[in-house]
């Protein structure tokens, strides 16, 4: 027997629930993996809640790493005792499972477990924010809400390293002071400072290339204010609530913005791709461009604690479950 933590209910945190799973021999196209380390990420929040309503039961969780104990009939790409990781691939809490072949990756050596479950789904993120849906070229200069965050983190070094000028959102002079540790050249506390004047005074007047929102819908309008003329609103996470445009004039209005809400669905559909981004965050990591904060650790029976501690803005950098 293994144990998985199952959403029977979409609901708050208690509808996590620990329960006595049974784990078969892998079929054909499948691998089964034991995981050493969970990565938590905010779509778990919106896939438990219902705000992506999912046909229940489910195990809940999207990313993890652990070693192959069995691969498929058919499988020749894998063998027991191969590290590897994967994510967007729901039922990652709990301690066994299986998975299908193409949605598993390799980890190189040198990078430790729990580094690999907290920067798989946020890095693959960071990378497709980037260098898929907004091409980042050094001397440009962005403006990333919760800085501070897992994503953030990652996507602030990232982007330093690029070359950009990166203005970040926090909510904390705690915050503030991690997201200068890592890659923001300035920070904006926004319980303290109206984000859009300090925009607007950073720049000149001008305004930012690109801005970078997961919180969503108490941010997206006024971030609009943030950017240049023809500059990009990347909105890519509900944390606050659905973001909904019922008047696009306002675009028009604000500079003949353009707006786009990405996904990792759509950015890594195929294999090549996703190992592309995989391998570039790897040596992302390894060249320590980034380095991954795994800030806070659970045990895996402790996910609904985990989830309420995320949601309440508790954490910063990465969570990490432990089975």
């Amino acid at each position: 027997m293994s144990i998985a933590v199952v959403v029977e209910n979409q609901g708050g945190p208690e509808a996590l629930k620990v329960t006595e799973v049974t784990v078969g021999e892998p079929g054909p196209g499948q691998v089964r993996i034991v995981q050493t380390a969970i990565g938590l990420n905010f779509i778990d929040t919106y896939q438990r809640s219902g705000l992506y309503p999912i046909e229940t039961p489910f195990v809940a969780g999207n990313e993890g790493v652990g070693t192959i104990t069995a691969v498929g009939p058919d499988v020749e790409s894998f063998k027991p005792g191969d590290r590897v990781t994967y994510n967007g691939s729901l039922g990652a809490y709990a301690r066994d499972r299986l998975l299908p072949v193409e949605k598993v990756i390799p980890v190189p050596d040198g990078i430790d477990d729990r580094e690999v479950a907290a920067m798989m789904l946020k890095g693959m993120t960071a990378y497709y924010l980037l260098f898929k849906t907004w091409p980042l070229k050094a001397g440009e200069t962005i403006l990333y809400h919760a800085a501070a965050g897992g994503v953030g983190l990652l996507a602030c070094q990232w982007a330093k390293a690029i070359g950009a000028r990166v203005i970040g959102t926090v909510g904390s002079a705690d915050k503030a002071e991690l997201a200068l540790e890592n890659g923001c050249d300035e920070v904006i506390n926004y319980r303290e400072e109206n984000f859009v004047e300090r925009v607007r005074d950073l720049t000149d007047g001008k305004g930012v290339d690109v801005v970078y929102d997961g919180v969503g819908k108490d941010t997206f309008e006024s971030s609009l204010d943030c950017l240049r003329p023809r500059g990009l609103m990347v909105s890519f996470g509900n944390a606050s609530g659905v973001v909904s445009i019922p008047d696009l004039g306002v675009l028009a209005r604000k500079g003949s913005l353009y707006v786009t809400r990405p996904t990792a669905a759509s950015y890594f559909a195929n294999r090549e791709d996703m190992l592309e981004g995989a391998a570039a965050l790897f040596d992302a990591v390894k060249s320590e461009a980034i380095k991954v904060n795994v800030n806070h650790t659970f045990r895996l029976e402790e996910a609904a604690e985990a989830h309420r501690a995320l949601e309440a803005r508790e954490t910063t950098g990465s969570v990490v479950l432990l089975p």
